[in-house]
């Protein structure tokens, strides 16, 4: 990446500066790029959320390989990411300029575009033993809940991916969040085979120190044996460095880590990490350091995204230098069946071998990555490979993790197919189910049956 001229000191207290769909044309960069452009940005930001930064305009993305820089397809809406349809509905909304007619329009496109997959509305909220439905909480898997504060649900900046876009396009029915954390504990201590909580979002770590205590204290201050690990997924490291170096809470945040991890709970930090270049900054590099000082560890984890990181290579440099700045590199997911999914996703036997060509590349010590992993409705499945059987070229999956922890490992194969991106598009190899199939159709039923008793 070309470095901008002016480099951001990481002695300095630079203001986060948030660019939106209300002011991207401030950019100079952006103006270069000539009206057109700018509205093709316009229509498909008024479906998909669009925000970014100056850390990210200034520091991480080289103006001079537009259209192809990496997070500069991350960061901005890009034209295809909408197929062509939607595309042109918003566009002829846009063109009328009805107000009304634009949100109708741009919720009716969301609503098109699978906004919660793998069943996590239907099939992942919880309920405590009094009945209350805990939307700001999924239970997925039996050991690890996922906690979206309300006050978390925004980011530094915006990935054009996201699989959890309908958190910030303003459709309060498709948001996760819940205000307090007395429900949470309530909920750990109504379920013991709970041992992670994961504080998600949007990202935790865009809320100040102050308000994020409050969670983090009601939790250690209850005292819950079986919670042993605390998980923050955020994207801060790669788009805002400053929350762990200069901005004006970052010594209230780190105390945070170190009052958990002094605790005696395990603090693992989930940075998400979509490119080699977002670990080249010195601000990352002494965030990092500032973060592993208070005894948290940071765990790494993308998906593999056409346009931004198809390429063995950099996976490979990437999760190098992951573990020469003290990482773990983590997981390799493919892209949800949610949003742009079509402009980003990739046949799942390519994900695969980009991420055998990467792993083959790098010592063991990076080696701790899985992947390529969909989180799908019945789990995380791996694709491991392909093989023969009976002369006849076959896929072999697993479970990394699954709604029935007794699926977790075992091998099952699919029919080859190069075309398929997700799991729902691969057919048994022999039989007509896969062998978990039946069981989780009879658990679905079982939970919408919860959800809608007859009367």
């Amino acid at each position: 990446m070309q470095k901008q001229d002016s480099m951001w000191k990481i002695n300095e207290s630079p203001r986060l500066k948030s660019y939106t769909l209300a002011n991207f044309r401030e950019l100079p960069q952006i103006q270069k790029l000539g009206k057109e452009k700018q509205f093709e940005m316009e229509v498909v930001g008024n479906v998909l959320p669009f925000k970014t930064n100056n850390y990210v305009v200034e520091q991480l993305i080289n103006w001079n390989n537009i259209p192809d820089d990496p997070m500069f397809v991350l960061t901005f809406p890009q034209k295809e990411m909408l197929i062509s349809q939607h595309y042109t509905k918003m566009e002829s909304a846009l063109k009328k300029g009805d107000k009304k007619e634009i949100q109708n329009t741009a919720n009716e496109i969301r609503l098109q575009l699978n906004p919660h997959p793998a069943g996590q509305m239907e099939l992942n909220v919880p309920t405590l033993k009094d009945g209350t439905k805990l939307y700001g909480m999924q239970h997925k898997y039996k050991e690890t809940c996922l906690f979206f504060p309300s006050q978390s649900q925004t980011c530094h900046a915006y990935c054009s991916f996201c699989f959890r876009w309908p958190q910030f396009v303003g459709m309060d029915e498709l948001k996760f969040a819940m205000r307090e954390g007395e429900q949470l504990v309530q909920y750990l201590i109504e379920h013991p085979e709970i041992s992670d909580v994961l504080f998600t979002g949007g990202d935790p770590m865009i809320m100040k120190a102050k308000i994020f205590s409050t969670y983090i204290n009601s939790l250690l201050d209850a005292n819950l044996p079986n919670l042993r690990i605390i998980r923050i997924g955020t994207k801060a490291l790669s788009y805002w460095p400053y929350k762990f170096l200069t901005d004006d809470d970052v010594n209230e945040t780190l105390d945070i880590f170190k009052k958990i991890v002094n605790k005696g709970i395990h603090l693992s930090i989930m940075a998400h990490f979509n490119h080699l270049v977002e670990l080249e900054t010195d601000a990352v590099k002494e965030a990092i350091k500032k973060i592993r000082v208070t005894g948290a560890q940071i765990r790494t984890q993308s998906p593999v995204l056409r346009h931004i990181n198809d390429d063995s290579n950099m996976w490979a440099e990437m999760w190098k230098t992951q573990v020469q700045l003290g990482c773990i590199p983590y997981y390799m997911f493919v892209v949800r069946d949610t949003g742009a999914q079509h402009y980003f996703g990739m046949p799942l036997i390519d994900a695969q071998i980009i991420f055998r060509d990467a792993y083959k590349k790098v010592t063991g010590l990076a080696r701790t990555v899985r992947g390529p992993s969909m989180s799908a409705t019945p789990g995380k499945v791996q694709i491991l490979g392909i093989t023969e059987l009976d002369g006849q070229k076959v896929m072999v999956l697993r479970f990394l993790q699954g709604r029935n922890p007794d699926w977790v490992q075992i091998p099952f194969l699919a029919k080859y197919d190069e075309k398929a991106i997700w799991l729902d598009e691969l057919k048994p190899a022999t039989g007509d189910k896969f062998f978990f199939e039946e069981e989780l159709q009879e658990k679905m039923k079982i939970l919408k049956n919860e959800d809608y008793p007859e009367s």
